[in-house]
Parts: C-alpha cells; sequence; structure tokens
C-alpha cells in the first residue's frame, strides 16, 4: 500500500463527503455534514488529503489561533475500509510536523474530539483537558486535548 500525503483540492470535496458519510453515525453525527461542507468552503487552513495507491481514503486539517499561539488539528477522517492501517497515524504524524515546521509559532496543538477517538490521540501524547457531554450532538460528547510543542 503506497500512501501520498498532498494538499486538499476542491475537487477532493465530494470524496471526503462520501468517507464522512461512511463514518456516520459511528463516528460523526448525520448533521456534521453541513458542518464540514461549510470548514471546507470557509475555514479550512492547511487540509491535507491521504492517498493509498491514488484513492483518497482520508482527511485532516490544521487551523491556527496566532493570538493564542496554538494550532488545531481538525476534521480528521478515515474510509473504515482503511482504519487501523496507520493511515490516522501518518496522516496525524504529518500535520504535527507542519505545525512543528513552523509556518505560525505555536507553544502548543489543541485537537478537539468525541469519546468515540479521543484515545487515538492519547496514543500520540495529547492530554486531555476537558470534556462536554453532548457537545457536538445526543451521545457526542466533546473531548478537547492539548500536547505541548
Amino acid at each position: 500500500m503506497k500512501l501520498v500525503i498532498r494538499r486538499y483540492l476542491p475537487a477532493d470535496q465530494n470524496r471526503l463527503i462520501e468517507i464522512l458519510k461512511f463514518s456516520t453515525p459511528e463516528f460523526f453525527h448525520p448533521r456534521e455534514k453541513a458542518d464540514f461542507v461549510q470548514y471546507l468552503s470557509k475555514y479550512l487552513e492547511d487540509y491535507f488529503v491521504i492517498e493509498s495507491d491514488a484513492v483518497v481514503v482520508g482527511c485532516g486539517g490544521i487551523n491556527y489561533l496566532p493570538l493564542y499561539g496554538e494550532a488545531r488539528i481538525s476534521w480528521d477522517i478515515v474510509h473504515p475500509e482503511f482504519r487501523s492501517k496507520g493511515i490516522g497515524s501518518t496522516l496525524l504524524k504529518h500535520r504535527l510536523n507542519e505545525i512543528k515546521g513552523g509556518k505560525i509559532p505555536v507553544s502548543k496543538v489543541v485537537v478537539r474530539s468525541s469519546q468515540k477517538a479521543f484515545h487515538f490521540y492519547q496514543k500520540f501524547g495529547f492530554t486531555l483537558v476537558h470534556s462536554q457531554k453532548d457537545y457536538w450532538a445526543p451521545g457526542f460528547d466533546l473531548f478537547e486535548l492539548e500536547m505541548a510543542i
């Protein structure tokens, strides 16, 4: 399996929405689709897709809050058929390297996830700092984690 990470292109949007659909409702609430589409059209800063053998199988981004000296990991999604194959890890490591590369100086990385995925980030050294029940939608709690860099 040959993995390639590249920057998101608007032509990728339909494939990413399809991957989100396959991850709903296990990892995302159905109403989050509209939020994701809005993110892709208005709020993305550094966003990447990961391809396996030239097929997009996942995505994830970085947003910067320079005023607070932080970068945020955003909208991580991996197609269910490609989970547990190191794709999410590869994509996260790529973004952490991008952040450490210094496009914008930051002292911490924040990720806001749910109870369904926060353990993944803990494996990389993120520490839970806050949680809130039913934040994203009913049954989808907020788990906010941080890592100093």
